[in-house]
């Protein structure tokens, strides 16, 4: 047996790969869904593979990895949005930067760019500010949701015959016969001939279970507005000039309509802390604005979140086998996303193949192509109506800020949903401008009719986060 430990992007695309070679593998998810971790708060943009320092392994993986999601978007039935990406030079001390880009682009072998003059920039993006002169422009950088590339990748897995376990968390490994035994906080225990160590911001607490050392990982904390769909602002993903920690404060349209505004990049103490601040909200309208002077703040937000990264001094990803045998791989902070199918690549054809002179072979029976709940506003009208002729459930609709239907949210539960935010993530229900609190009772009250567990026990998310303190009276 291969096990995984996480179950986000990366440990998801891992086990996917795997499994395309060995029908026991084993995910192992801390958290109740798969996916909640550092994928949830991720800007899900798809670089370009020009920005990351050239002879890093960022840069080696990122643009290998943004080839691969057009692969990836047909099999795991996931949407990717190539609407390409801007990066801005507002004054002249910014124009030396764009040559930068353009020699960096040239070192990590990109070659799809343009630098823009200012009448063709506006032509595109008539909503920037003013100032704008010069932008380096990269039309295969996209979008994508995060989270649904993991579950999707999760999915596959199981689809092929491998295990997907949520809330286990490791907490002891011991090496007997030359398997390991690892044991989880729930008392349960399993062996395996081989692990990958893909646990995000615990991944140096991981590898330090098995023995071995990776480079420390600090988290990084992005402060995000998500603002709504009333309102055309920008076509393209737009970046400020980069420093050497942070892309900056961007301006990013989402897979389904909306925009994000953010994020920061200050390094906090807990791994747990993701709190929006005053100052870091502060910060992100006063550095998006200057991109996009027309963004209103004041009617057109949503919600605020902040998201983590697992950042490492050495400020690139580590991916590599320890002394105890096990792959860690580690630090993946941005691009992590986009490098994410590359990574998988990377860890079975060199790691696990050429390194450990494991000999795989591809299975016969590999089933590639995953199904995705279908989202009956996006599509064909006949094929709506006739998914309502087969089940009137399936025009019912639940979310009115999003059009998520009954039919949608039953197959989500249905496909192992369990807690508020997991139908949330596979259908997109409450991610609108009412946060849920016309829906979420009914996605309550549907998660027990499918699964007879009382209301008080479903979840928003983690243990602890209940809807329903006590019963007053059925729903």
């Amino acid at each position: 047996m291969i096990a995984v430990i996480g179950g986000g992007i990366v440990g998801g695309l891992i086990a996917r790969e795997i499994n395309k070679y060995i029908e026991d593998v084993y995910l192992f998810e801390a958290k109740n869904s798969i996916g909640t971790g550092i994928t949830k708060g991720n800007s899900g943009i798809i670089h370009g593979g020009y920005d990351d320092p050239p002879g890093s392994l960022r840069a080696q993986l990122c643009y290998i990895g943004n080839q691969l999601y057009d692969e990836i978007s047909r099999e795991l039935s996931i949407e990717v949005r190539r609407i390409g990406s801007h990066v801005i030079a507002l004054d002249e001390s910014e124009l030396a930067k764009i040559n930068e880009l353009e020699e960096k682009a040239a070192k990590n072998n990109v070659k799809e760019y343009r630098i823009l003059e200012r009448n063709d920039l506006f032509d595109m993006e008539p909503n920037l500010n003013a100032d704008a002169l010069m932008s380096f422009y990269c039309p295969i950088a996209g979008v994508t949701e995060p989270w649904k590339v993991a579950m999707q990748s999760v999915k596959s897995v199981e689809l092929n015959g491998g295990k997907v376990l949520k809330n286990k968390k490791l907490v002891e490994v011991k090496r007997k016969d030359n398997k390991f035994e690892l044991s989880f906080e729930d008392g349960s225990v399993y062996t395996a001939d081989l692990v990958i160590n893909a646990a995000g911001l615990y991944a140096d607490e991981v590898a330090r279970l098995f023995g071995d050392e990776v480079p420390a990982i600090f988290p990084v904390k992005g402060e995000y507005f998500l603002l709504g769909k009333d309102v055309k602002y920008v076509n393209s993903v737009i970046f400020p000039m980069p420093s050497e920690l942070t892309k900056g404060c961007l301006v990013i349209p989402t897979v389904d309509g909306g925009y994000l505004a953010g994020p920061t990049a200050h390094e906090v103490k807990s791994k747990q802390d993701f709190s929006t601040t005053r100052d870091g909200l502060a910060e992100v309208k006063e550095k998006s604005l200057r991109l996009v002077p027309s963004l209103d703040f004041s009617r057109n937000v949503v919600k605020t979140f902040a998201g983590l990264r697992p950042e490492s001094r050495e400020k690139d990803f580590y991916i590599d086998i320890g002394k105890s045998s096990v792959i860690h791989v580690s630090g993946i902070r941005s691009p992590g996303l986009t490098a994410a199918p590359a990574i998988a690549r990377y860890v079975v054809e060199y790691l696990i193949q050429e390194k450990l002179h494991i000999n795989l072979e591809k299975r016969k029976d590999y089933i590639s192509h995953v199904e995705k709940i279908p989202h009956f506003v996006d599509t064909d009208y006949g094929y709506w109506v006739r998914a309502i002729e087969q089940d009137p459930e399936a025009g019912e609709i639940v979310c009115f800020c999003n059009e998520v239907t009954k039919r949608e949210i039953r197959e989500a539960i249905r496909n192992g949903a369990r807690t508020i935010d997991e139908v949330k993530f596979a259908t997109r229900i409450s991610f609108g401008e009412c946060q849920g609190s016309f829906c979420v009772s009914k996605i309550l009250k549907m998660i027990c009719e499918e699964t007879g567990l009382e209301p008080k026990d479903v979840l928003q998310n983690e243990k602890g986060s209940w809807i329903i303190d006590s019963e007053v009276r059925t729903i």
